[in-house]
This record gives structure tokens, sequence and C-alpha cells, in this order.
């Protein structure tokens, strides 16, 4: 097993973030809805300059194709951990591992969006129907919950990969193709008027973070290094430990 997983510290987390995330989904879509004078209320001139291109009409269609690769990317890890013989082997210890990834993911972004109400970018346009304008999701665009799941998921991947492989040739392919599958989510939610680029450009680093540094973070490597020796030091007046690295 390459991660070493501390029960004591990983389960409060995974029941940390597990349990918060359950309640935000409960409150985020219960924001209740905008008034119609709230919403032509609203200008494009209050939206700094680096969001402001992301203002169009709500597209269905995209809205609706960007749920594939959504749902699809939660259970792809659980697939990839059947592809190697060592993965296999460690399958239950990498899905807790995942599952605790899952939970930091989930704490941090519907934290976001239960703290900040952000009205996506479709609300300031008038080709969008009122009745889409006015619905309580449209204060949801901070930040793009979308886009960081498939980032988690597919960073995630590439980091499992390159440290039971980590002499494998391909192993930047795997980051590659996260980067890829991270990018065409934040277009599509970019061009379904769903989200402004901070919102994309912030999902997309949280997911990518969490999906690399919470593997990174249970690694044991360290201690298996040949030039590290780790030695208890216990004696009557006394009791600690001797770290020499060569």
């Amino acid at each position: 097993m390459v991660y070493k997983i501390k029960p004591v510290v990983d389960i409060p987390i995974i029941a940390a973030g597990t349990g918060w995330s359950l309640y935000a989904f409960t409150k985020i879509y219960k924001k209740g809805n905008s008034t119609q004078a709230q919403i032509l209320s609203l200008n494009t001139s209050d939206i700094n300059a680096f969001d402001r291109s992301a203002v169009r009409p709500y597209s269905k269609s995209l809205d609706d194709v960007s749920y594939y690769p959504f749902y699809a990317a939660m259970p792809l890890p659980f697939i990839f951990f059947l592809t190697g013989t060592e993965m296999r082997h460690d399958f239950l210890e990498l899905s807790f591992l995942y599952w605790e990834t899952f939970a930091v993911e989930g704490l941090f972004g519907t934290g976001s969006t239960y703290f900040v109400d952000r009205y996506r970018p479709y609300t300031y346009s008038s080709a969008t129907p009122m009745d889409k304008r006015i619905d309580q999701n449209s204060k949801n665009s901070f930040y793009a919950g979308h886009v960081e799941v498939v980032a988690t998921s597919t960073f995630f991947i590439a980091k499992i990969y390159s440290d039971y492989y980590p002499d494998s040739k391909i192993k930047w392919v795997f980051y590659g193709a996260a980067t890829a599958a991270t990018a065409g989510m934040g277009y599509m939610r970019y061009e379904a008027g769903m989200h402004f680029p901070s919102d994309i450009i912030l999902g997309a680093a949280m997911g990518a973070l969490t999906g690399i540094l919470v593997p990174q973070f249970h690694k044991h490597k360290l201690f298996k290094d040949q030039h590290l020796s780790f030695t208890p030091v216990i004696n009557e007046n006394s009791k600690g430990f001797t770290l020499i690295y060569k």
C-alpha cells in the first residue's frame, strides 16, 4: 500500500466533510426565489471586467449535456482501481481515500455556495426567461461545482497512477487528460451561462488541489527511505526517538 490510512484522523475528516455536504445540499437549493425587481436591478457594469464576458442567455442543452461527464466522473476512480494488480489489492483502502478526498472537496464546494449568493451569468441576460432568472438556483454561481467534481476525480486518478507507477513514462498523460476533462467541463458551464470565469478557475483549482494533496498527505514513502532511520529511545530517565537522514 502506497498510502497510510490513519483512522483516528481520517474518519473524523470524512464524517465532518460528508455530514456538512449532506446538510448544505438541503439548504443551497432552498434559498428562495428572487423577485423580478431584484433581477431587473442587476447591471452588467457591476460585474468585474474579467468576468463580464460570461453574460449570455441560458443554454439548457449545454447545461443538460454537462451532467453526463459530471455524473460519470464520480464513480470513475473505482473503475480505475481495478485496472492494476496492486491497485486491485488495495481497492478498499483506495476507496476509503477517495471517499475522504470527496468529503474534503464537498466541504469546500458546498460551503462556498452555502455562504455566498452570487447570481449566475444568465440572470443578467434579458434573453433568459424570467422564470429561470428568478429561480433560487440562479444564486449558486460561486463557485463551479461541476468543474470541481470533475477535477477532483480526474486529478485523483492521475495522482494515484503516478504514485503507484512512479517510473511510468505515460503518467503525465493522465495529468493531461485530467486537465483536458476539467477544461472541457469549464467550457460547457461557461457557454451555458452557468458560471463566471473566476468561478470556473476556482472550482478547477480547488478540485485539482484536493485530488492531488489528499493522497499526497497520506503517503508514507518517507519512512521506507533507505537513507532515513527512525529509532525509538526509551530508558529510565526519558522517552523519545532518534531520526537520522544520510
